[in-house]
Order: C-alpha cells, then sequence, then structure tokens
C-alpha cells in the first residue's frame, strides 16, 4: 500500500515527486511512455527561473528527477494501463502488475499535435516548435511559418511577430476557424500574411539540422511551392492525455480534467497537476506550481484520514 503514486514525469510529477519526497510520503512516480513530457522535445529553456544561461530540457528533466530521487521517491518505467478510481485505494494497474495508494497524483500531460511529417519530428527542437511563448526568441529578425487556423494559431502569430520578420500562416481552408476577434487582430497586423488552402508536404532542410524552408502543397490545385522559412510552428491543438480517465472523473469539453480548489478533482483523494489540467498557460514553471500545490494538497488530505 502507497500513501501517494504519481502518474507523468514532466515538470509537474517531478515537481509533485519532490515536495512528495520530502513530506516523508516515500512516493511512487510512474514514468509512463514519454518519459519526461513536453520538455523533452525542447532544446533551449531560457524562460525557467534560475537559469539564467538556459538549459536544455532533458537537462532539466534530469536535475528535477534527481532531486527528487535524492529525498526518496521510486521512479520506475511503465505504462499505466488503467486506473480504478470508485473505491480506496484507489488501483493503478501496469499491465498485470497493480499497485495500491490512498492518494493519486495525475500529471499525464497533454500532447501537442503534430502533422505526421518525419521531417516534422526530426527537427523538432530545431527550428520545428508547438510552443510560440516558449520558442519565439529564438526567432528574432527571422522568417517564420505557423501551421493552424483556429485561436491557439492566430494567438501564436500575433505573439510571434513580436520576434519575427515576417509571419505567414497556412491554413488547409480557405477561411480560418478562429474567432472573430482573434482573426481581425491577425488581419489587422502587417507581419502577417496567409497561404489558403495550403498543407505542409515537408520541412526542410533535415541533412542540415536546422529549418531552411516548407515545400507546400495546394490541396485545390496539387501544386508545390517552397517557402523559405527558419522557423516552423504547429499550432493545431493540443490533446490531454486523459484517456484513463473518462467515466471516472470530471473533464472539460476538451477533454482537460477539471481541478478546483488547488489541485483536488472531482473524487476526493486524486489531485491533478500540469498540461492535463492547464489549457491556458502551459508552461514548464506553471506545470511545475501546479505540481507542488497537487502534493501539498495530497499531503494534507493524507493527514486528515
Amino acid at each position: 500500500m502507497r500513501d501517494v503514486i504519481i502518474i507523468g514525469s514532466g515538470p509537474a510529477g517531478l515537481t509533485a515527486a519532490l515536495y512528495a519526497a520530502r513530506a516523508n510520503l516515500a512516493p511512487l512516480l510512474i514514468e509512463g511512455l514519454e518519459s519526461g513530457g513536453q520538455l523533452m522535445l525542447t532544446t533551449m529553456v531560457e524562460n525557467f527561473p534560475g537559469y539564467r544561461g538556459g538549459i536544455m530540457g532533458p537537462d532539466l528533466i534530469a536535475e528535477m528527477r534527481a532531486q527528487a530521487e535524492r529525498f526518496g521517491t521510486e521512479i520506475i518505467n511503465g505504462d499505466v494501463t488503467a486506473v480504478e478510481l470508485g473505491s480506496q485505494p484507489f488501483i493503478v494497474r501496469l499491465g498485470t502488475a497493480m499497485q495500491e495508494t490512498k492518494a493519486l497524483i495525475l500529471a499525464t500531460g497533454a500532447s501537442a499535435r503534430l502533422l505526421g511529417l518525419p521531417s516534422e519530428r526530426t527537427l523538432m527542437g530545431h527550428g520545428v516548435s508547438t510552443c510560440a511563448t516558449c520558442d519565439g526568441y529564438f526567432f528574432r529578425d527571422k522568417p517564420i511559418a505557423v501551421v493552424g487556423g483556429g485561436d491557439s494559431a492566430m494567438e501564436e502569430a500575433i505573439f510571434l511577430t513580436k520576434f519575427a520578420s515576417q509571419v505567414t500562416v497556412l491554413h488547409r481552408r480557405e477561411q480560418l476557424r478562429a474567432s472573430k476577434i482573434m482573426q481581425d487582430k491577425a488581419f489587422a497586423n502587417p507581419k502577417i500574411t496567409f497561404e489558403w488552402n495550403t498543407e505542409l508536404a515537408e520541412v526542410k532542410d533535415v541533412d542540415q539540422g536546422v529549418v531552411t524552408g516548407v515545400v507546400l502543397r495546394n490541396n485545390k490545385t496539387g501544386e508545390t511551392t517552397e517557402l523559405a522559412v527558419e522557423g516552423l510552428f504547429v499550432a493545431i491543438g493540443h490533446t490531454p492525455n486523459t484517456g484513463l480517465f473518462a467515466g471516472q472523473l470530471d473533464l472539460d469539453a476538451n477533454g482537460y480534467i477539471v481541478a478546483a480548489d488547488g489541485a483536488r478533482t472531482s473524487v476526493r483523494g486524486v489531485f491533478a497537476c500540469g498540461d492535463v489540467q492547464d489549457h491556458v498557460y502551459r508552461q514548464a514553471i506553471t506545470a511545475a506550481g501546479t505540481g507542488c500545490m497537487a502534493a501539498i494538497d495530497a499531503e494534507r488530505y493524507l493527514e486528515a484520514l
């Protein structure tokens, strides 16, 4: 029987583990398939406090992991296949193995939707990004492209005009899906241009290890063209990793866990932190902050049992 199990090993899960371990709860952290979360796809992180020279995303995760382990966190590699939240103790299943726990912290994160191009994955963190607020600074005075047509894509494009020399929005339809106010802001910005009925066929140049341009395909004519850019931002949304919890926890319309009064969920003793419950900020530092909240809430819950 565990006092607390944490599912997820990004900044939220690792911070929760650190605080739970220092509270003498001997937490078990289950990494999941994407160990370290989205930071493992990031090269330089320059906006995490305490690293004035910046730190590589995987290095930041390694530091947080070592710190959690130093205070007694047990970390195992495995993919949770089911959770049972209907009664105490909660049951966490990893294939044929089973763990029981009094409290459960969910830090399973959200996955940025990608286009599925091999070149996109290869150049992730080397000119391809899914987060303008994380990486926009690196593209000062450079031409970049943004893929998408919703509110998030327009927000990214508008934000990126603070840095880029030119922002080209690539959209597969003839009109945007974004709200009217976001469309008006984007259309009014002189740095933003649009390529309509356009799909991304390839990101160049894998051989050079950096983005030098993109190959575009007009989905009406089939014609292909090349656009010289030094950055590509994919803004087609995120998918919260909440499939395990559907029907057991309250989720919002987009599938994110609803957390209230700190990190508490609709099931007493279950807490949520990081991007699995945050579709607004999605930063490493906010994920870490909610991880701290989840651990403190779990500690107080256990004390009251």
